[in-house]
C-alpha cells in the first residue's frame, strides 16, 4: 500500500478525531437540523414551498379573530368608566400610537389588538400605571378613523384641526405624507404632556408582555443618556448573522469560541483535545449550526430576563415601535422636518443616514424585539392579494 494511502486511512480511522469529525458534520447539517428546521420560519432549513401558503393563511385567520374579538371588547366597554383618558402632565414615559384608517385588512382592527394589549400590560408596574396614553389618528380622508373614534372613551385621541388638515392635503408622495404624520404625532405629543421620555408605535405594532419593565430597564442604562433614539423592532428575517451589521460578526464568532471551548473541556469528547485544530473546527461548526438554525430563535432566550436584552447600533430598517429619550424627539422631528421623503428614501433610512453623519447623535437597537408587527395589510403602501409571513 503506497505510504500515502496508508497516511489517509489511519486518518479516518472509526477512532480518528477527523472520521469523528465528518460524521457529526453529516449528521448535524443533513440529518438532525433539516429535521429540527423545515418548520421553522426563520430558518435556512424551512421549506417555503410546503409551508409558507399554510402557515401565512393560519396567521391571518388567527389575527382576524383577534382583531374580531378585541372590536366586541371594545364596544361592550365603551360605555363603562374612562380607563386611561385621565392623563397626567410630566409623566416619566408617554406612548403615543400612529394610527390611520386602512382601506385594506380593515376587519382586522390592528389598532383595537394594539390598545387591548396595552391596557393589559398598563398595569404591570405595581401599583401605578406604567405610561400614560396617547392615540394619535392622522387620517385626513373624507371618511373617519372608526377604530380610533371607538377608543375615545377610554384613551385621549388627538387630530390635526381643520385648518392643519386642509394643509395635509397638500399632494404629496405617500412617503413624504406618513413622515409628517409621523412629526406631527412626535411634536403634539411633548406640547400636550412635556413627557421626560416618549415611545411611538405605529397601530400594527404589538407591544410584548415585558415592553413596559424592558423599557424602564432601557432608561435606566448609561447610554439612554446620550442618544438619539432606540429601535424596540427589526424585522426577524432580517436578524441573521450572516449580515452587514459588524457586531453580529463578533457576536456570531464569539459564541463560537464559547460553545466550542466549553465542549473541549468536557470529559465526554470522544478523541477530540483543546488544541486549534479541534477548537477552530467547533467554533465554525457551532457557528453553522446557530446560523443555519436561526439567530431569532437564539435570541427569544434573552427574554428571561429585562437585563438580558440587548443593545446595539441602530439598524436601518423600519420604525414601528421607537424610544425618544428626554427630549430627543424634538430633535428627531427637526431632524426630519429638514428632509424630504420619496420612494427608497422613507423616514427610516432618513433617520439612518442622519445619525451616521451627525457627531455626538448615535442611535441604538434592542434585541429581541419588543413589538410583533402584526400589520399583514398597510396603510400607506400597496398590498399583495395574499400576504405572506415572509
Amino acid at each position: 500500500m503506497p505510504r500515502w494511502t496508508a497516511c489517509i486511512v489511519q486518518r479516518l480511522r472509526w477512532s480518528s478525531a477527523v472520521s469523528q469529525a465528518l460524521l457529526l458534520s453529516a449528521l448535524t447539517f443533513c440529518v438532525v437540523l433539516p429535521l429540527c428546521g423545515h418548520r421553522l420560519l426563520y430558518s435556512y432549513f424551512f421549506i417555503r414551498s410546503m409551508y409558507l401558503d399554510s402557515m401565512s393563511d393560519q396567521a391571518l385567520q388567527r389575527s382576524l379573530r383577534q382583531g374580531q374579538d378585541d372590536l366586541n371588547f371594545w364596544q361592550k366597554v365603551s360605555a363603562e368608566p374612562a380607563m386611561f383618558k385621565n392623563i397626567s402632565l410630566n409623566p416619566d414615559l408617554l406612548v403615543t400610537i400612529v394610527t390611520a384608517r386602512r382601506n385594506e385588512g380593515r376587519d382586522f382592527h390592528y389598532l383595537l389588538q394594539v390598545m387591548r394589549q396595552l391596557s393589559v400590560i398598563l398595569h404591570s408596574c405595581g401599583g401605578q400605571r406604567c405610561a400614560e396614553v396617547l392615540v394619535c389618528d392622522v387620517e385626513s380622508g373624507p371618511q373617519e378613523n372608526q377604530d380610533s373614534s371607538l377608543l375615545e372613551a377610554h384613551f385621549k385621541v388627538i387630530r390635526r384641526s381643520p385648518e392643519e388638515q386642509l394643509r395635509s392635503w397638500e399632494k404629496i408622495n405617500t412617503f413624504e405624507r406618513e413622515k409628517r404624520d409621523y412629526v406631527f404625532c412626535l411634536r403634539k405629543g411633548w406640547n400636550l404632556l412635556k413627557p421626560r421620555n416618549i415611545v411611538v408605535l405605529e397601530d400594527d405594532a404589538l407591544p410584548t408582555p415585558d415592553f413596559f419593565s424592558v423599557v424602564t430597564n432601557l432608561l435606566s442604562r448609561r447610554f439612554a443618556r446620550y442618544t438619539l433614539y432606540v429601535k424596540l423592532y427589526h424585522p426577524e428575517r432580517l436578524q441573521r448573522y450572516w449580515n452587514p451589521e459588524p457586531y453580529r460578526l463578533l457576536e456570531w464568532v464569539g459564541l463560537g469560541l464559547v460553545l466550542a471551548t466549553v465542549l473541549l473541556l468536557n470529559p465526554c469528547r470522544f478523541t477530540f483535545t483543546l488544541s486549534w485544530a479541534h477548537l477552530l473546527f467547533f467554533t465554525l461548526y457551532f457557528m453553522a449550526v446557530t446560523e443555519l438554525l436561526g439567530r431569532h430563535y437564539l435570541l427569544e432566550v434573552r427574554r428571561l430576563l429585562p437585563q438580558f436584552y440587548a443593545v446595539s447600533p441602530a439598524t436601518e430598517c423600519c420604525t414601528p415601535a421607537m424610544l425618544f429619550p428626554g427630549n430627543s424627539s424634538l430633535r428627531v422631528a427637526e431632524y426630519l422636518d429638514a428632509s424630504f421623503c420619496t420612494k427608497g428614501n422613507a423616514k427610516d433610512t432618513v433617520l439612518y443616514q442622519l445619525m451616521k453623519k451627525l457627531p455626538g447623535e448615535p442611535a441604538h437597537s434592542v434585541e429581541p424585539n419588543l413589538v410583533t408587527h402584526i400589520g399583514a395589510f398597510s396603510s400607506v403602501r400597496p398590498n399583495p392579494s395574499r400576504p405572506k409571513l415572509l
